[in-house]
C-alpha cells in the first residue's frame, strides 16, 4: 500500500522515530550497540502551527470529522491539533487498563481490576478525563486454548464508560467509550496465536460466510465463563446488553460510540465494532439516523480477512490504525497472506483471496526503535508519548533498513565507524525483542 507524503521526529541517542500516513511487562532491554544510560525521554513530534478551521471553531463544531466521518480526510498529514489530541486522550484511557489490572497471584482481585468502577479513573491518574465507567468487562479463553491446571475462568478486559455531561458539553456529542487492554497473561499469548480463519458468523439472521476473522480473537470474543464472580456471560454478550442499554438512555441525545484498545485490545476492538454495526444495534429507525462508530486502534494485528475488511467498510464503522512500522505484531498474523497479495492480481479477485488477512481502515504511521529497551516498538505508553509533542525534524530515509539506520545514528555520535552486527549479535537482538514481549 504507497504511502503518502511525511513529517518526522526528533531522535534522541539510540532511538529512530518518524511520523507517515497512509490509508489502508517490564520497560527493560539490553542493547548490543550501545552502553546502558538513563531512560530515554518521549520523543518530541515538531510540526508547523497549523490554523486549521476545526482548531479555530472547537471540537464541539467540528467532532463528526474528528471521529472520522470523512475518513480524517485532511486531518492526518498534517495531524490536526484536534484529532492529535482525540488520539492522546483514547490512548491514555486505554492505558488506564494496564495500570488498573491486579496480576498479583495472591491478591484477592488477581486477574481482575484493583479499583472500583467509581475511582478507577481517578486512581490511574485520569479523574479529570470527562468520562465516568458505568460497567467492567471480562473477556474468557476459548475452549480451545490449553490452560494451567486445568483453570479456565474470565479475566477483566476494560470497560464501558459515558461522557459526563460537562464533557458531552464540550465534545459536542454523548460519547459511549469502550476501551480495551492488550495480551497480559499466558492463556491470552496463546489465544492470539491461534492465527486460523473462521467465519464470524455473529448475525444469526445472516451469516455471511465470506466474513472470517482470526479464531483465537473470536474465542475471546465470544467465549464465557459461568462460574465467574466477577462477569458472568462472554466479553460480546456484556458489551451488547450494555451499549444497548446506554443508547437507549441517551437516545434523545446527539451521540457516538467509541472503542478503543491496544494489541490484542484493538482486535477486540474491532470485533465489537464490527458486532455493533452488523446487528444494527448502532441505528435508532424510529429517530432515523445512525450514531457513528469509531475504532482506535494502537499497535493493533490484522483482525479479518478481505471479506471482513469489505463488510466493515460497506458497514461505515471508521478505522484509525496509530501502528509503530518496527512493531511485529502490527505484522501479523497473515505475515505471508496479506492484502498485499492484491498487487500480483491487480483488480481481480485471485482464488486465494477470502483467505488473506487485510487491515481495516486510516493508517497513521510512526517509526521509533530503541536500542537499549527493544519492547518499547510495541509499548503504549511510548506511542503516546510520541505523539505528545507536536515538534518536527527530518531524520528518517525511506529504504534504510533498521540497523543502517541505528549505525548511522551512534556513528554520528561518537563520529567512530562501527562494525556491523554478526548473524549470532543480530539472532540474540531479535530473541531479546521477543523475550520482552513475552513471544517466546
Amino acid at each position: 500500500m504507497a504511502s503518502s507524503s511525511s513529517s518526522t521526529l526528533s531522535v534522541p541517542n539510540y532511538l529512530a522515530t518518524s511520523l507517515k500516513t497512509r490509508p489502508c511487562g517490564p520497560r527493560q532491554g539490553m542493547s548490543l550497540l550501545a552502553p546502558q544510560g538513563p531512560p530515554l525521554a518521549a520523543p518530541v513530534l515538531h510540526s508547523r502551527p497549523v490554523r486549521t478551521p476545526e482548531a479555530i471553531g472547537g471540537l464541539a463544531s467540528v467532532w463528526r470529522k474528528i471521529h472520522g466521518a470523512d475518513d480524517w480526510s485532511g486531518l492526518v498529514d498534517p495531524l490536526s491539533p484536534l484529532l492529535r489530541e482525540a488520539i492522546v486522550r483514547y490512548g491514555e484511557l486505554v492505558a488506564a487498563c494496564y495500570k488498573a489490572f491486579d496480576v498479583d497471584p495472591t491478591s484477592p482481585r488477581h486477574l481482575n481490576c484493583k479499583y472500583g468502577k467509581r475511582r478507577m479513573l481517578r486512581e490511574v491518574g485520569l479523574g479529570s478525563s470527562g468520562y465516568e465507567i458505568t460497567k467492567y468487562v471480562y473477556a474468557t479463553p476459548g475452549v480451545g486454548v490449553p490452560m494451567q491446571a486445568g483453570v479456565r475462568c474470565g479475566r477483566w478486559i476494560g470497560y464501558v464508560a459515558v461522557s459526563s455531561d460537562d464533557d458531552a458539553r464540550r465534545l459536542g456529542r454523548r460519547d459511549v467509550l469502550v476501551s480495551f487492554r492488550g495480551t497480559v497473561t499466558a492463556t491470552e499469548w496463546i489465544a492470539n496465536l491461534m492465527s486460523t480463519l473462521t467465519p464470524a458468523n455473529l448475525d444469526p439472521h445472516d451469516p455471511r460466510r465470506d466474513v472470517k476473522v482470526e479464531s483465537g480473537f473470536l474465542s475471546l470474543y465470544t467465549s464465557a465463563d459461568a462460574t465467574s464472580r466477577f462477569g458472568p456471560g462472554s466479553c460480546r454478550e456484556q458489551l451488547l446488553h450494555e451499549v444497548s442499554r446506554l443508547i437507549d438512555k441517551h437516545k434523545g441525545e446527539e451521540m457516538s460510540i467509541t472503542v478503543a484498545g491496544h494489541s490484542m485490545g484493538s482486535a477486540l476492538a474491532l470485533l465489537f465494532g464490527y458486532d455493533l454495526a452488523e446487528l444494527g444495534l448502532n441505528r435508532l429507525r424510529l429517530l432515523q439516523r445512525e450514531i457513528p462508530i469509531a475504532v482506535y486502534s494502537f499497535g493493533g494485528p490484522r483482525v479479518g480477512n478481505t471479506g471482513f475488511k469489505k463488510r466493515i467498510e460497506e458497514l461505515g464503522v471508521k478505522v484509525l490504525r496509530v501502528v509503530n512500522v518496527r512493531d511485529p505484531v502490527t505484522k501479523l498474523p497473515g505475515l505471508l497472506l496479506n492484502e498485499n497479495w492484491k498487487a500480483f492480481g491487480g483488480s481481480f479477485e485471485l482464488p486465494w483471496s477470502c483467505s488473506c488477512y487485510a487491515h481495516v481502515g486510516v493508517e497513521l504511521e510512526l517509526d521509533f526503535f530503541e536500542m537499549q529497551n527493544p519492547a518499547c516498538v510495541h509499548d503504549l505508553e511510548t506511542y503516546i508519548g510520541l505523539l505528545k509533542r507536536p515538534k518536527v525534524v527530518q531524520v528518517h530515509k525511506e529504504g534504510m533498513d533498521l540497523l543502517a539506520k541505528a549505525r548511522m545514528l551512534l556513528r554520528k555520535k561518537t563520529n567512530k565507524k562501527l562494525p556491523g552486527w554478526t548473524w549470532p549479535d543480530a539472532a540474540r537482538q531479535v530473541g531479546n525483542l521477543a523475550q520482552s514481549l513475552r513471544l517466546i
